[in-house]
């Protein structure tokens, strides 16, 4: 169990960033042999798997990444910097000091000095973290650039609606429904993990991170000595899912009722989503969904606010009886 108690000053001092290295970094862990991921990212993984046994280009990262070998320095991921841009994040791992590089590593593979995958970050690490960098970009390119535009919508999504929850309902909402695996109780944050470890207030900021691939491992990194980072999953991930197959016929009260496509925009919305993002995750053209969403609010069944230039959509509590009743979806209690 992590407890990071954070005071009046660090909470002031907390922030939201997103980080496309660290959710390639998860995406890695995700479609490892031994991992048996959920239904959302079944069909991504497939085709992560193949590049990660046929490209020769990560190299670096299999010898990183072998089994056994979990316990990773934070170099591997700069402290993040909120940007959505994967190779400024990569030249910020090119730019590592090298005196961290070889302390980090000496700390996180005690008594393998002389293993041939650790030695060149002890003996030229410069050139060790431009080959990491490059191996990066590889995977990034094959595995996740395709995704990368949708995924860029639901993280920034995530931020901005969780800096207004922040912003206008405090800190005890924000935690509240942050992470599964996490517990607020003021003044302490807690984070489930297979390790033990206590911070005080004002030892470090706290930045949390939004990450589509969570699931593949949530990032708790404690070597930057002023920034604790912390993970959390983004809603959404199911933009990467393999859809199934509707209810057939009668069977869809919803759809009877309402049409097909204006039902599937009513359940797809488990949180707070622009016209964009539901349209990415629907698959279906944003003016389309727009004159949905249009209907369901008129009818007082999703309700909508606007942050900075972005209009967020969200269930009312007609909309989550309406899924409740005649969708057998249990939503009826479900937080706004």
């Amino acid at each position: 169990m992590i407890r990071i108690e954070l005071d009046e000053a660090a909470l002031g001092a907390t922030r939201l960033a997103t980080s496309p290295l660290r959710d390639a970094f998860c995406a890695l862990h995700l479609q490892l042999p031994q991992r048996n991921p959920s239904w959302p990212y079944q069909e991504w993984v497939g085709h992560a798997r193949e590049v990660w046994r046929e490209d020769d280009r990560l190299r670096p990262l299999w010898d990183l990444l072998a089994e056994g070998r979990y316990e990773v320095s934070d170099f591997l991921m700069p402290r993040p910097v909120g940007t959505v841009d994967v190779y400024e994040e990569l030249d910020l791992l090119r730019a590592t000091d090298p005196d961290v590089v070889r302390e980090q590593a000496a700390v996180c593979y005690p008594g393998m000095a002389e293993e041939p995958f650790l030695r060149p970050y002890l003996t030229d690490p410069q050139a060790a973290c431009a080959a990491l960098a490059d191996a990066y970009a590889a995977w990034w390119e094959e595995a996740i650039a395709p995704y990368w535009p949708v995924m860029r919508r639901l993280v920034e999504d995530e931020v901005l609606v969780r800096a207004r929850t922040f912003a206008t309902e405090g800190v005890d909402a924000l935690f509240g429904g942050l992470e599964s695996r996490g517990r607020w109780e003021r003044p302490v944050l807690e984070l489930t993990k297979y390790i033990d470890a206590e911070y005080a207030a004002g030892e470090r900021r706290l930045v949390l991170v939004p990450l589509v691939f969570a699931e593949g491992c949530r990032l708790y990194s404690i070597d930057d000595p002023e920034v604790l980072t912390v993970s959390f999953q983004a809603r959404g991930a199911g933009v990467l899912r393999e859809r199934p197959a509707g209810p057939a016929g009668g069977g869809d009260r919803l759809g009877l009722l309402l049409g097909r496509g204006r039902a599937a925009v009513l359940r797809e919305l488990d949180g707070p989503l622009t016209t964009h993002g539901l349209a990415d995750r629907l698959g279906l053209a944003p003016s389309t969904v727009s004159e949905h969403l249009s209907l369901l609010a008129d009818a007082d069944v999703v309700t909508r606010h606007r942050v900075g230039r972005s209009v967020y959509y969200q269930l009312t509590d007609t909309g989550r009886s309406l899924l409740a009743l005649l969708a057998g979806e249990g939503v009826l209690t479900a937080a706004v």
